[in-house]
């Protein structure tokens, strides 16, 4: 018996050879990828026929038996090597591996050239913002201030590019001031209490939604009387919740309802559309619950125009202040109180979300007591607040390359704009 070797670069040549020589009914006993190409074990029709037929022959002649294949192919079937060569050819375990290292090192140069890339850009920055801090060093005093006193680097960055170039410290100040102060959207003093109407105090945990509730009411009380207010509560989950409320509409001589669900909420909210001021202290829950869309439906569905005042804790950071706005807000928010201001360092950043996100301040909040510490909202002495007091070196306080880089890195990101007129001090 003679099995013929065949090699070629691809198997369809090889099977080519193959049926040239033995023709079609040739049996393919292996085939396999070489570093060489394809190879390509074949046996002519005739040397399988005799094999099957006299075994023993072989035998007699001190031959070796070559065993036939576990599953053989039907030889008699004309197509069967045409049938081989449409199989898709495959990649030896040599070439998948130099494709693999080929790929790893085109992807360790990819990510050298990336980081030498990032290095080169941050080193660029660091000098274009050096040279500018020694050309222009007053506003570069400024933009440092409003970062030190908890503005973010966008609206500071944007703020002071407005600045003209040749004003001294105090100038740019009063203009960077001005600016804020314009952009900062605040209602009339007490607007709330005059015009009346049904406020829910919306946001998340601790932030003293039942205390102002409690303040609200007593400022509505002295100015129209206890039988124009009502209070209402959704807090039946946090234990004393409604027992607080309670004990603050007692001492106000208001009595308080328990709301369980939207159709009690409708119900209660018809029987009372002679008051002047209607409060709802609702559950306060995680910006990232998902039963903060339950609550949110259930104030839009209770039949009645419920405006909701979102409560921001200027205690919180700037990112969880941008969470906690863009859950509340999606509904829509009608205004904002800043609560916990006597626990702040500074507030510069809760201000900052406020004018980012464009929200309407109605009042600020500085302590526990009612109905004392809430106050009107009044951005000219928040802002002289913020940048009368000089802070000193601490932890969080940026070095001078520090501040490079992180202002350098701090892209501008569209649709949160500072406007340019207010530098004249008008209002929208």
């Amino acid at each position: 018996m003679k099995v013929k070797r065949y090699l070629a670069p691809s198997s369809r040549e090889a099977l080519r050879q193959v049926k040239e020589e033995l023709g079609v009914d040739a049996v393919i006993l292996s085939n396999r990828q070489t570093k060489n190409g394809v190879e390509i074990m074949a046996l002519a029709d005739s040397e399988m026929s005799s094999l099957v037929a006299s075994p023993s022959e072989h035998q007699n002649n001190n031959e070796p038996t070559v065993n036939p294949i576990s599953a053989p192919l039907d030889v008699e079937e004309p197509s069967l090597i045409d049938d081989l060569a449409k199989l898709p050819e495959t990649p030896s375990i040599n070439n998948i591996q130099d494709e693999s290292i080929s790929l790893a090192m085109m992807q360790d140069i990819m990510g050298e050239i990336h980081a030498m890339k990032s290095t080169l850009e941050d080193q660029l920055a660091t000098v274009a913002w050096g040279n500018l801090t020694q050309r222009q060093p007053e506003k570069m005093k400024v933009l440092r201030g409003m970062l030190n006193a908890g503005f973010s680097p966008l609206l500071s960055r944007r703020l002071v590019d407005k600045l003209p170039a040749k004003s001294d410290y105090d100038q740019s100040l009063k203009q960077a001031m001005s600016i804020l102060a314009f952009n900062m959207r605040t209602a009339a003093s007490d607007d709330l209490i005059e015009k009346g109407g049904i406020f829910a105090l919306i946001g998340p945990t601790g932030v003293g939604k039942t205390t102002t509730t409690a303040k609200l009411a007593a400022r509505c009380v002295i100015r129209h009387g206890a039988d124009k207010v009502a209070l209402l509560t959704t807090d039946s989950y946090r234990i004393g919740g409604h027992e607080q409320l309670r004990i603050y509409g007692q001492l106000l001589g208001i009595p308080v309802r328990n709301i369980k669900d939207t159709d009690d909420l409708q119900l209660t909210l018809s029987e009372l559309n002679n008051k002047h001021m209607v409060l709802i202290d609702t559950v306060g829950m995680s910006q990232r619950d998902h039963m903060l869309s339950e609550q949110i439906a259930m104030l839009s569905n209770s039949g009645a125009d419920v405006k909701r005042l979102l409560l921001l804790s200027a205690a919180s950071n700037g990112n969880t202040l941008d969470e906690v706005i863009a859950a509340y807000k999606k509904n829509g928010i009608y205004g904002c109180i800043i609560t916990k201001v006597d626990e702040a360092a500074s507030l510069g950043v809760v201000l900052d979300a406020v004018i980012r996100h464009k929200l309407t301040l109605h009042y600020v909040a500085n302590g526990q007591k009612v109905p004392e510490d809430i106050h009107s909202a009044n951005p000219r002495y928040l802002l002289h607040r913020i940048f009368k007091s000089k802070p000193g070196d601490t932890p969080f306080t940026l070095q001078d390359a520090e501040f490079a880089l992180m202002m350098a890195g701090n892209n501008v990101a569209p649709n949160q704009s500072v406007s340019k007129s207010s530098a004249r001090g008008g209002r929208s």
